[in-house]
């Protein structure tokens, strides 16, 4: 390839990537000011009524509308999962590191995924990297993961959920390197059977967890129904919606729409697909998961939570209760730390949440938390 097509290339891909944000934003997945007013809602019933009221007809002459139904109308089923294999750059900025997901879908986070890492008696446990909806391991952990090699940790992560447009995926799926839009409990699965591929190649009974967004929920659900009792030993959680999200308070209205037995939420799985339909607060996806309780026994949860997160919201719908056996630190990111005004995506990108992570999976080595300011939006591991 020449230089020229290299940069032409390049221009393109970030092209996605600035529209790809630009998506993220209008169905509500991504950072937004307080008191936006975008042209379409961020409500899987706004977007059901901007295709209904749309001009025009098919060529039969009909004109296609929401519709009610029963079930999912996009009749896709499973995803699939891939480990990456070479290591992207590590960043500070997410934004950076959005960008080069875009033009790298299979970059791994700098450190992680080495084979021949072997843990130790000091951290004796590897570390499992679970992604978020709509992205993927390299832009949810090119700024901690290389933190937590350094410290001394074997670490491993995969991209989990990947389903195209046709399959359910939603318009999201388009770009690169979007993962996390399947149904959860296949990426369970998925995360269950590379759990063990860990397990298997470091000589360990068990593993920790360190989980963003949408992993929180899908490592619940591999704990909870995919045989990973006992396979865990602790779990980190950063804006995790391990109660679903209200979506700005609107993903309510259409859950509620869906159970009178109109299926304004499957009729839209075509655009947000399969896991952003399930984490809609109140779903059935929910109310298996946690009908006995948040928690799992022998696990010790470190849960935490942004003020700024404008995806799991309220906030506090991250936070868990203790069951029997089990231990739950629910961290509020900004306590003690007013100046970090990370949101949902760049929480991973906050220097204190870093020290987070690192206190809750050694705290003898790591007892200190950091405080920095971290922008908004951009993320900037304490600047800009």
């Amino acid at each position: 390839m020449t230089r020229r097509n290299h940069r032409r290339l390049r221009r393109k891909a970030l092209s996605c990537a600035v529209i790809g944000s630009a998506a993220l934003l209008a169905v509500g997945f991504g950072p937004g000011p307080a008191g936006a007013d975008p042209d379409i809602a961020p409500t899987e019933q706004a977007l059901a009524d901007f295709i209904s009221a749309a001009p025009g007809a098919s060529a039969d002459g009909r004109t296609p509308v929401a519709f009610a139904g029963t079930g999912s109308s996009s009749g896709s089923a499973g995803s699939r999962a891939s480990v990456p294999v070479s290591a992207g750059p590590e960043v500070a900025v997410y934004l950076a590191a959005f960008g080069y997901g875009i033009l790298h879908p299979d970059a791994s986070p700098p450190g992680a995924n080495d084979w021949s890492c072997r843990p130790t008696q000091q951290h004796p446990r590897p570390v499992v990297l679970a992604h978020g909806t709509w992205l993927n391991a390299y832009d949810s952990f090119a700024y901690l993961a290389p933190q937590l090699v350094r410290a001394g940790f074997c670490v491993f992560a995969l991209n989990y959920g990947q389903a195209n447009l046709l399959e359910g995926g939603g318009f999201g799926a388009i770009l690169p390197g979007r993962n996390g839009v399947g149904y959860m409990e296949d990426s369970a699965k998925q995360l269950g059977e590379f759990i063990d591929r860990v397990r298997a190649a470091t000589g360990v009974d068990q593993v920790d967890i360190v989980a963003h967004s949408q992993g929180g929920p899908v490592a619940d659900q591999y704990l909870k129904f995919e045989g990973g009792a006992g396979k865990v030993a602790r779990m980190v959680t950063f804006g995790s919606t391990h109660h679903g999200t209200t979506l700005l308070g609107m993903a309510t209205l259409g859950r509620a729409i869906n159970n009178l037995g109109v299926d304004i939420l499957g009729f839209n799985e075509l655009f947000v697909g399969h896991a952003n339909i399930e984490q809609a607060i109140g779903s059935p996806f929910y109310a298996k998961l946690n009908q006995a309780g948040d928690t799992v026994p022998g696990v010790e949860y470190t849960v935490v939570g942004s003020r700024h997160d404008e995806v799991t919201n309220p906030y506090e719908l991250t936070f868990l209760t203790a069951g029997p056996d089990a231990t739950v630190h629910n961290i509020t990111l900004q306590d003690g730390c007013a100046q970090d005004m990370s949101d949902h995506l760049t929480m991973m990108y906050s220097p204190r949440a870093a020290s987070i992570a690192l206190r809750a999976l050694d705290p003898d080595a790591h007892p200190d938390l950091v405080c920095t300011f971290n922008p908004w939006f951009i993320g900037g591991g304490g600047g800009l």
